[in-house]
């Protein structure tokens, strides 16, 4: 068994993890580290509550430490996790910079310790079916890439990701997910062109990007926009053979935020209207959504902790979420300098 402590209790504890820890017979919630005592108290009877994450810690009590506090912090909790010989999950992104992400990975090698970041959106229904897609060659060669999160906020909400802050931002957010998603299907690009702006009025952080990742053969588009309040064109890709059309959000965070069990019969299934349509010359042929699991994330992580298997190609690897880092940085840059940027990461 697996004992669990949970730094932090906002919407990613309660949404996107604890729901499938929970639900996985590996794993026992044992303790968390937060401020809000009576909330956790009056839901989790038996879990011991510390008021900073270096109790927990050093309680000795919890073999798997969840990262999920405000991103400016999710590198020096790591680190003392890691110091401290835990393994370690981290909502994304995985931290602020790549030199702090190059630094833990280099910690969790020495100390033998797993460190994962939470990239839970590979699990999204429309990514499998694209997956799907690409691995069955129905596009034929692919040539362009869109994929579009995009949001009806145009006002500036009091959050935390939506303030001026290290780490803060559209980019940190919904960036890492859609840049996630990129490497996973395409590996890294050659060069990388960004305009990453604060079109809100009084945003004081990036609210809005447009990414290209330019591949030897190919174009990748990602982008996010606060302004749109019609249907979402989640992704759109143009192969030799032809080209595929997908409207709407996967519906798991939706889900869990209605309370809708991991384990329901229901969940995760994509509403019929969004499915998407592939399009081969004439013809058009309706293409069923993959049903999501974001579950798949949890069951990995165990079964690396329980087989010692901490480079389980299943997992998502510490490097691979460094590499995130690294594209933001360079989209930032490219953005800032108005400038295409070549890459050099590794």
């Amino acid at each position: 068994m697996i004992n669990v402590g949970v730094i932090g209790y906002g919407m990613s504890a309660n949404i996107f993890h604890l729901p499938f820890i929970e639900s996985n017979d590996n794993f026992t919630f044992i303790a968390i580290s937060t401020r809000q005592k009576e909330t956790v108290q009056a839901k989790y009877k038996k879990v011991r509550i510390f008021d900073t994450p270096d109790e927990l810690i050093q309680s000795s009590l919890v073999s798997l430490v969840v990262i999920t506090a405000p991103n400016d912090v999710h590198y020096k909790i790591a680190k003392s996790c890691l110091e401290n010989g835990l393994h370690v999950v981290i909502e994304k992104p995985m931290v602020t910079s790549s030199i702090q992400a190059q630094e833990l990975i280099e910690l969790a090698n020495k100390n033998n310790c797993l460190l994962s970041v939470y990239h839970n959106r590979r699990w999204d229904g429309d990514f499998l079916t694209v997956k799907k897609l690409l691995a069955n060659n129905r596009l034929g060669e692919l040539k362009v890439f869109q994929s579009c999160f995009d949001r009806f906020r145009p006002e500036v909400r009091t959050k935390w990701k939506e303030q001026a802050g290290e780490g803060t931002g559209i980019l940190y957010d919904l960036g890492s997910h859609l840049i996630d998603q990129a490497l996973t299907l395409f590996g890294l690009p050659t060069a990388i062109t960004a305009r990453c702006l604060a079109l809100r009025e009084a945003s004081k952080t990036t609210d809005y990007f447009d990414i290209q990742l330019h591949y030897a053969n190919m174009e990748v588009k990602l982008s996010s926009s606060p302004f749109m309040a019609g249907p979402i064109k989640r992704f759109q890709l143009e192969g030799t053979l032809g080209s595929y059309i997908k409207f709407g959000l996967d519906p798991q965070e939706q889900q869990l935020n209605d309370g809708i069990d991991v384990n329901a019969d229901a969940f995760a299934y994509d509403d019929e209207i969004n499915i998407g349509t592939l399009y081969l010359g004439e013809h058009a042929e309706i293409v069923p959504t993959e049903r999501g699991c974001y579950q798949s994330y949890y069951h990995n992580i165990a079964n690396a902790i329980n087989n010692r298997c901490l480079t389980d190609d299943s997992l998502v690897s510490a490097t691979e979420a460094m590499q995130v880092i690294q594209l933001i940085e360079l989209a930032q840059w490219s953005s800032d300098q108005g400038k295409t940027v070549s890459l050099t990461v590794g």
